[in-house]
């Protein structure tokens, strides 16, 4: 027990976690039109390798929804072969980042940009839920899940099968969205899971018509990626996924172990270790052809709010997936679909930050609106174009507000005319500035204030001496510039 002084606190801790991604995997894995097995193998790599590794000590990582509509849309384009090699380069790529020092970088992502491809993905993942929910098939694009609700809702109303699996999700939401006031004696069963065993059991008692897990078996879902689908690394929308899949994974599960760190008093996250732990992790689910996997915040939570004191909860929690899918695969088949489609609505729901955008346009409506935008390009286009918009958009308007300038010209009517430059002179602003000064009148001598500047660029700096020799040739006195104070005289 000296080795392991916490082993109580983290035996308990790993069986709360257990059940919280027990649920999560599988709805993810049939989210991502995959067999429900690749969710939980996912889910034991992500405990039992990337939780032996150093980085973070009680973040857990497994199959996220928030990856979820990529994945949907990768296996629909390349198939599941080549779903393993793109997760395998992904991992390959997460190590050499953080072997090159690169994790501490993907906290400069600006932090609107991140909440609004959450958001995006939220509302893409509710809309396309709802329709296994209705018994229906959901459209391929994210414009068209959601243009098709309505239609979708319609055709339900005639359809007793389509209802009671309506009737089903909508339970499982409430069951998690009431689960917080419980008895406290009754929530120490984690909501997901009180939410799904309450639908499979209403589902069998009931003898309703709805949907339920395919069960194929742990050995026969694993299926390593043939050599074949290498080829598919040539093709541009295999190495756009792959780049989509590599900075959304690593932002992601770098931004979770950002919050874990708020959440407890113990190590804090070495970030570059932490994104070859998760590359690690990746490249092994890619051999094995399972999803691609992420830290999880809803997991990592539950993990640190159980009393988790040392990685050794996350490895157990591996461990028990391991055995579950091994002794009780066929406990999956009982497990209706319209449940885990309940289970994913909520956790799409809890993706949007209406609260935040709320503050957010009260207090920087730029960034509020990179949010908004970020979410709506990765509805209307895709994951990766979103993300590259607002990432765009992001950049943009740090630069302009890092160039602001102010020209403020003193003219007493006689004497020399006094121009203060303050702020930032970048090539952004140069057309401005050269307008300003060439408005200024050719016969009256000029003195240049930069004092009040805090950046000047070459492009600004070699625009004001090409400005000044001009000025001066007109026959003038010398344009005088100063980096120190001019000091205005009454005339």
């Amino acid at each position: 027990m000296a080795k392991f002084p916490y082993i109580r606190q983290d035996f308990a801790a790993s069986l709360v976690v257990f059940l919280v991604a027990l649920p999560l995997c599988v709805g993810v894995a049939v989210a991502s039109g995959v067999p429900a097995e690749l969710g939980l193998v996912t889910g034991i790599v992500g405990g039992v390798v990337t939780g032996m590794l150093r980085g973070s000590s009680l973040q857990v990582s497994g199959p996220a929804a928030g990856m979820t509509v990529l994945v949907f849309e990768a296996v629909q384009e390349f198939g599941l072969p080549v779903l393993g090699v793109i997760v395998l380069v992904t991992g390959v790529l997460q190590i050499a980042m953080g072997v090159l020092g690169l994790g501490r970088y993907f906290r400069a992502i600006s932090l609107s940009v991140v909440e609004g491809m959450l958001a995006g993905i939220g509302l893409v993942l509710i809309a396309g839920q709802l329709y296994p929910a209705l018994a229906a098939k959901a459209p391929d694009s994210g414009l068209g899940k959601i243009a098709g609700l309505p239609e979708a809702f319609l055709d339900a109303l005639g359809d007793g099968g389509a209802l009671a699996s309506l009737a089903l999700c909508a339970g499982t939401v409430a069951v998690l969205v009431l689960w917080k006031h419980a008895p406290a004696a009754v929530r120490t069963v984690p909501g997901p899971l009180a939410a799904v065993g309450l639908a499979t059991l209403a589902a069998l008692l009931l003898g309703l018509p709805v949907a339920t897990v395919e069960v194929q078996g742990l050995l026969d879902s694993v299926q390593p990626p043939p050599l074949s689908a290498f080829g598919e690394l040539a093709g541009l929308g295999v190495i756009g996924t792959i780049v989509a899949f590599t900075l959304i994974a690593s932002a992601e599960s770098l931004f979770s172990a950002a919050a874990v760190d708020r959440l407890h008093d113990g190590p804090r996250t070495q970030y570059d270790r932490e994104l070859v732990a998760q590359g690690a992790g990746n490249a092994l689910c890619g051999v094995l052809g399972a999803l691609p996997m992420t830290a999880v915040i809803v997991r990592s939570a539950a993990n640190v709010q159980a009393g988790a004191r040392t990685k050794a909860s996350r490895v157990l929690h591996g461990v028990w997936l391991l055995l579950f899918a091994a002794l009780l695969p066929g406990a999956l088949a009982y497990i209706p679909i319209p449940a885990l489609a309940g289970i994913l609505v909520y956790s799409g729901a809890k993706l949007i930050p209406v609260r935040s955008l709320a503050a957010l346009w009260r207090e920087h409506r730029g960034e509020a609106l990179i949010l908004v935008v970020t979410a709506v390009s990765i509805v209307a286009v895709s994951m990766f174009e979103g993300v590259l918009i607002g990432l765009a958009l992001s950049i943009v308007k740090t630069a302009w507000e890092a160039s602001h300038l102010k020209l403020e010209v003193v003219d007493k009517g006689a004497g020399p005319i006094d121009a203060h430059l303050s702020g930032n002179a970048t090539f952004l602003r140069l057309p401005k500035i050269l307008d300003s000064l060439e408005a200024l009148p050719q016969d009256r001598p000029i003195r240049v204030d930069l004092s009040g500047l805090h950046h000047l660029d070459h492009a600004c700096r070699t625009a004001l001496e090409s400005w000044a020799e001009r000025h001066s040739d007109a026959g003038t006195e010398p344009v005088r510039v100063t980096a120190e104070p001019v000091k205005v005289t009454a005339a």
